[in-house]
């Protein structure tokens, strides 16, 4: 079995950093996938891909796969620096971009 642990990251309607040090192990698809003709539905006989594991820490999810031995990655996030903006800025006199309507 080979898994990958990976921070999720945060959906397009967030803008807080809430949940966002959780880790998560999930295992690699093992096999490939068809289309029922019938239905027009994916389906696979690999039922370890569906299985998602939360865990508080790398270290948490790391020493779990190592104790089960699990082949894993770990992909790791890159941290964002956030820049302090003022809303006073939009009417400042020292603007680089014109001000335009």
């Amino acid at each position: 079995m080979k898994a990958k642990i990976y921070q999720p990251s945060k959906s397009v309607t967030q803008s807080g950093s809430a949940k966002s040090s959780i880790w998560i192990l999930e295992f690699a698809r093992s096999s490939k996938t068809s289309i029922d003709p019938v239905m027009n539905w994916t389906s696979s006989g690999d039922t370890q891909h569906q299985v998602k594991i939360k865990f508080a820490s790398k270290k948490l999810a790391v020493a779990f796969a190592e104790k089960n031995s699990i082949d894993y990655t770990i992909r790791e996030t890159k941290k964002i620096k956030i820049k302090p903006k003022s809303y006073s800025d939009n009417f400042s006199y020292d603007k680089k971009t014109p001000w335009t309507h």
